[in-house]
């Protein structure tokens, strides 16, 4: 599966490129999100409960922060297993500074399997962009 989009954000970059770093902040915005730990810097440890169709799916898993060139970009690469499946993927994420504040953009790559593959590509693809606004949404409305 693959996903890109971006989102206009009315901070400058310094106060975006914080939000997306801080763990609080993280856990507050992962939609479902249970549990969010710091592990390093770089790593942390999460589990979410997500309705993914017909599953009620809970992932435990690790987060890596990668190519961090701060505060213009990084990668984030995930997995996660769960009881109905698993979860893996990469985010390509750059900010732009522009006139209204900062642009963010963001292309992800990711699979899935087991039986929450089942459900098929159409209901995966829209429930992880509904997943990406809600983030994006909390991260920067409810939080600064």
């Amino acid at each position: 599966m693959k996903l890109s989009g971006s989102y206009q954000i009315n901070l400058e970059k310094q106060k975006v490129w914080e939000a997306l770093n801080d763990p609080e902040i993280l856990k507050k915005s992962i939609p479902g999100c249970e549990e969010f730990t710091k592990e390093s810097d770089t790593e942390f440890s999460a589990t979410a409960t997500n309705k993914i169709g017909p599953f009620n799916a809970s992932f435990s898993g690790t987060i890596e922060l990668k190519n961090i060139n701060a505060p213009d970009s990084y990668t984030i690469t995930g997995s996660g297993n769960s009881p109905v499946g698993f979860a893996s993927g990469e985010a390509e994420v750059r900010l732009e500074s522009s006139n209204d504040g900062t642009k963010l953009i963001y292309t992800v790559e990711a699979n899935v399997g087991g039986k929450i593959a089942q459900v098929g590509s159409r209901l995966i693809d829209m429930t992880a962009k509904k997943m990406a606004d809600i983030f994006f949404w909390k991260i920067f409305r409810f939080n600064y």
